[in-house]
């Protein structure tokens, strides 16, 4: 599966941004895709997913932030980041995968640049 992230950008503490990732193709049941980021001199780290069957999950830190959504019609996951705080700045990527398969065995984006900066 190809996937290509948008919707980054530069934006205030308490601000919210859109992310967007378009799938080349419908994702088969058993499948998770999700959002990871990765900050400057830190590892990544994964911030939400959602599998197949809708069951989400977030890393604490963006617990009630954050809201990932798949609209299968389009093939596209989204993530809503409302009340984004500067430990968020990150670049963030979009991947999918077999749910519970290693990462190493997973599709990825070319990333997204997001920055929380007052």
């Amino acid at each position: 599966v190809q996937l290509v992230e948008s919707g980054g950008g530069s934006v205030q503490p308490g601000g919210s941004l859109k992310l967007s990732c378009a799938a080349s193709e419908t994702t088969a049941a058993g499948y998770c895709m999700g959002w990871f980021r990765q900050a400057p001199g830190k590892e990544r780290e994964g911030v939400a997913s959602i599998a197949s069957d809708g069951t989400t999950s977030y890393v604490s830190s963006v617990e009630g932030r954050f809201t990932i959504i798949k609209d299968n019609a389009k093939n596209t996951l989204y993530l809503q980041m409302n009340s984004l705080k500067p430990e968020d700045t990150g670049v963030y990527y979009c991947a999918a995968g077999g749910c519970g398969a290693s990462l190493h065995t997973y599709d990825w984006g070319q990333g997204t640049q997001v920055t929380v900066s007052s």
